[in-house]
This record gives structure tokens, sequence and C-alpha cells, in this order.
């Protein structure tokens, strides 16, 4: 009996923004002969290079880079258009000789892959502006209280305070006639990807994290993000839009605004990134990229930062090669 063809390898690098994941897929594909393809769900703005820490155009040159920059801030992005792109970059990447190595922090991204969509049917028009116009105006704190009512299954996994997710959840309800959670207990309309997946996730001690967020913000700064965050606003975009709620985006917004001293809008966008990180960190423990018929899951927890020792770094690509 002919037996059938070996998945192809790919190698994902995830963990809370500021861990170091940009730095180590690099490292990886300088090493192994890579293509980095962002799993970042900012870093595909095009209009956001400095805030979402974007790899320098030296790293892009050096290595090959896909799907960093690739959409105008106007234009949402859906996991579903990520999926699809992602895939095409990783056979691209494979024809080519070279091995995919998808870097980010989405961990739904990741998980479109290894476990496959839910069979959520397209949403009106009508309602997705619906959700983006309470959004705005109500908060997501009051927005989550409508939900509780129109679909309280889905409300109560949802925290009040995530006005990304609610606005979802609300518009599926209203677009659909059912809850986001009643769809995905449908399954999968689209299965795991046929690759063999080995995953790095790093876990950075949180009083290290913290610091690293800190520094980086302020070579954000340095680095043109007020200006950055001028150019942005500029296009007079829905302020509900996924780019206009990157990290610093609202707290510059504010201050440029007049309504923020510089170094509080610098506090508070370092405050609610570390908030963000940790509830990144808690999602990828209990999220982890689950084994399905279609992949092979290895984990890792890698202590590490922008910059690796000799140990680690040798025992990192020790661990991808057996893997390979």
């Amino acid at each position: 009996m002919t037996q059938p063809a070996p998945l192809p390898s790919a190698l994902v690098v995830a963990g809370p923004t500021a861990s170091g994941k940009s730095a180590l897929a690099l490292a990886l594909a300088r090493r192994l002969g890579g293509t980095v393809i962002n799993a970042d769900s900012m870093q595909l703005y095009r209009e956001l290079r400095v805030l979402t820490a974007r790899p320098t155009p030296a790293e892009e040159a050096e290595v090959p880079h896909r799907l960093y920059g690739v959409r105008p801030a106007a234009a949402a992005a859906s996991m579903a258009w990520w999926r699809e792109a992602a895939l095409a970059e990783m056979a691209a990447a494979a024809t080519a000789g070279r091995l995919p190595i998808l870097c980010g922090g989405t961990g739904l991204y990741l998980l479109s892959l290894t476990e496959g969509l839910s069979a959520i049917p397209p949403v009106p028009e009508a309602a997705r502006a619906e959700a983006r116009s309470l959004l705005a105006s109500l908060g997501a704190s009051a927005l989550h209280a409508r939900l509780e009512a129109l679909d309280p299954e889905t409300a109560g996994t949802l925290r009040p305070g995530d006005g990304q997710r609610i606005a979802r959840a609300w518009e599926v309800a209203r677009g659909t006639g059912r809850g986001l959670l009643a769809w995905r207990r449908e399954g999968a309309h689209s299965g795991p990807a046929p690759w063999r997946f080995a995953a790095l996730r790093l876990d950075p001690p949180r009083p290290a994290l913290r610091q690293a967020i800190a520094a980086r913000f302020v070579a954000m700064l340095a680095g043109g993000a007020l200006e950055e965050v001028r150019g942005l606003l500029a296009l007079g975009l829905d302020p509900a839009l996924p780019a206009m709620r990157a990290h610093g985006v609202p707290e510059l917004a504010a201050h440029l605004a007049a309504r923020l001293p510089l170094e509080e809008a610098r506090r508070r966008a370092v405050l609610n990134t570390g908030q963000y990180t940790k509830r990144q960190a808690t999602w990828f423990r209990h999220h982890p990229l689950a084994e399905s018929a279609h992949t092979h899951i290895i984990h890792a927890r890698v202590a590490g930062m922008e910059q690796f020792s000799e140990r680690e770094s040798a025992e990192i690509f020790s661990f991808v090669e057996r893997c390979r």
C-alpha cells in the first residue's frame, strides 16, 4: 500500500507582546533558511510600523518577511482573511525550499490554522455597522450589558472591557439570529491546515516583561510614534476600527488632542499594554494550540526577551531541528 506523503512542516513562535518573538523568529530564519510570516493582528496594518514594533526594513531585507504592513488601516482584517493569506505564504515558502515560521501573539489566528474556522455565516454589513456604532457611543461595558440580554451564553465568556470581541458577538447575534458560541458548537467549516506544526511559546517573567514594555514604548516615542498617530488620525477613520485601538494609539491620540500630558499618555499606554500581555499569557496557557488529526504540536516555554543566551539559543535550535 502506498504511504501518504508526509505533511510539510512549519514552526510557530508565539507569546505575549514584547517577549522577544520577532528576535527569535529572525534568528531561526537565519539559521534554518526560514520565511517569517506575521501572525499578529496589528502588524498587518501598514500605517503602524512603529507602534506595533514591526521588523525593521533591514530585517525584512535580511530574510523574507510576509504579511507585515499589507493592509490599510481603513480595511479591518478578519481571521478568515488572515488564514487564507497565511496558508498561501506558507505554501510559497515551502515551494521555495524555506521553512515557514509563523510569528505573533494573536492566538486565535494560530488556532485558525491548527483547528480550523467555525461555521459562522457571513454577517450583514448593517449588523457590523450597528456593532461599531454602539461600541463607539456606549462603550464596551454598556454594550456587554446589552449583549447579556441578547446572547447571555456568549456574554458570559467575555470580559466587559473587551470591546472588539463584544462587538463581534453582537454583530453575529444580530446578523444571524444565533449566538457566537452556538455557531461554534456546530464545528469547523474548514479543518486544520494540512501541516505539521512545532510550537515555541515564549513566557518571560512578568517583571522583565513590564520593563521591556516600558523601554520599548520610550524607544517608540523616540522613533516617531507621535507622528505615526498624527498621520493615522488625519485619515479620519472610524474609531472602532482595529488599527485605531492598537496599543498606544488611543493614549497618544488623547495627548495630541491636548487631553493628556505626554508622560501620562506614556504611562497609560505602558500600563494597558502590560495588562494585555497578562491576558495573552493566560490565553496561551489555557489554549495550547491543541493537537488534531492534521497537526502535531510540541510545546516549549522559553524564558526569553529581546536577546537569548548562547545556551538558550542552542536549546531552541536543537528543539526545532528535532521537530522538522
